[in-house]
């Protein structure tokens, strides 16, 4: 969070205005101050990340009965969000050492009726972008990305928000960034811009016109706000999280049993999460899950369960954990630990401490 009379001074304006909602004048700075800061032509606010996913799907106006390749090793945002927007998931395995989509498997997947892939950035790792390209360009396939963890992400000097056809980010209050709720969708074409501000506001392009069937969707002023004054101290947020990161990672790295989260090539890092994969360690994850709850402690088994692995998602003939088993083993072995900017060192040193005592 900014300092609280930063962020005072940024809503004190809401107070003469009045004007709450509906793409004020916050909002509108926010949007500017993003398409600049991600280098991206177009960036439409969403009052969460969820919504911003299905209407960029709707948008796109796949057939009825279409199919969208995914992985199961996600939140159940991405794999509801796609259902919800009239197509079927089918669930990809992942890689064992970056835990995106499995590229050398999408093509096997791939029917009549698929018309994309919404693969997902995880932790902070990018997926394989050039080869997804390559596919989706071969096969005539949308690429729309779930880049919910991947905000401030670059690959090759390029910003996570240009690959595909659009991506996703979520602005949760969990984030690296966050506008408390909040997310939005980054994309190039000029033909989607009317469209994407119309169906957060229940269809409407003007005050007597209604062209698209919308939702509600819009960010406040308040979240905007929030936006604006995170933005500002972005870089001193991932630098803190950095210096966290190489104090988990001289703890816990050369650890027997226990597999990190290594930096990708030419991949620069916006440290949002630390996975550590629990394999051949003695104690399982739920041991020192547990372990560290009774400390106070509170770590994530995330992503666990797998999605395909819903009981919504049973009568689908792609869903069972047994055809993706590496996201499978996954899943029951990784648990994330806290990570964020005001993580002291300290409580670094207590929560390996906790780990380590569990080895045997």
């Amino acid at each position: 969070m900014p300092d609280f009379e930063e962020y005072c001074a940024e809503i004190r304006k809401l107070w003469d205005s009045r004007w709450l909602t509906n793409m004020g004048v916050e909002h509108r700075t926010l949007q500017r101050e993003l398409e600049a800061f991600l280098n991206c032509p177009h960036v439409t606010l969403y009052t969460n990340g969820h919504l911003a996913l299905e209407n960029i799907i709707s948008a796109m106006r796949f057939p009825p009965g279409g199919e969208a390749i995914t992985t199961p090793f996600t939140f159940a945002s991405t794999t509801h969000a796609i259902a919800r927007s009239g197509l079927t998931p089918v669930f990809c395995d992942v890689r064992v050492d970056d835990y995106t989509i499995d590229v050398d498997k999408i093509e096997s997947l791939i029917t009549k009726k698929t018309v994309a892939i919404v693969p997902v950035h995880v932790y902070g790792n990018m997926c394989d972008v050039e080869r997804i390209d390559e596919i989706a360009q071969a096969h005539n396939l949308k690429v729309i990305y779930d880049a919910a963890h991947a905000f401030a992400v670059k690959y090759k000097g390029k910003s996570s928000a240009n690959f595909g056809d659009a991506s996703m980010f979520s602005f949760h209050a969990t984030k690296v960034f966050n506008t408390i709720e909040g997310g939005a969708v980054c994309f190039k074409d000029d033909s989607l811009v009317e469209e994407l501000d119309a169906m957060k506001n229940f269809g409407i392009c003007s005050p007597e016109r209604v062209e698209y069937v919308g939702g509600n969707a819009k960010m406040n002023e308040f979240q905007a706000a929030m936006g604006i004054c995170n933005l500002r101290r972005l870089d001193g947020e991932i630098s803190k999280r950095k210096s966290a990161v190489e104090r988990y990672r001289n703890r816990l790295g050369g650890v027997g049993g226990l597999k990190l989260n290594e930096p990708q090539k030419d991949v620069e890092s916006n440290y949002a999460y630390f996975p550590v994969v629990f394999d051949g360690f003695g104690a399982t994850r739920d041991d020192a899950f547990n372990k560290l709850d009774e400390h106070g402690i509170t770590a994530r088994k995330y992503f666990y369960p797998l999605t395909n692995s819903f009981k919504c998602y049973a009568s689908l003939s792609t869903s069972g954990v047994e055809k993706t088993p590496i996201a499978a083993r996954l899943a029951d072995r990784v648990l994330t630990l806290p990570l964020y900017a005001d993580l002291t060192l300290e409580d670094v040193d207590r929560i390996c401490d906790v780990i380590l005592s569990l080895k045997r």
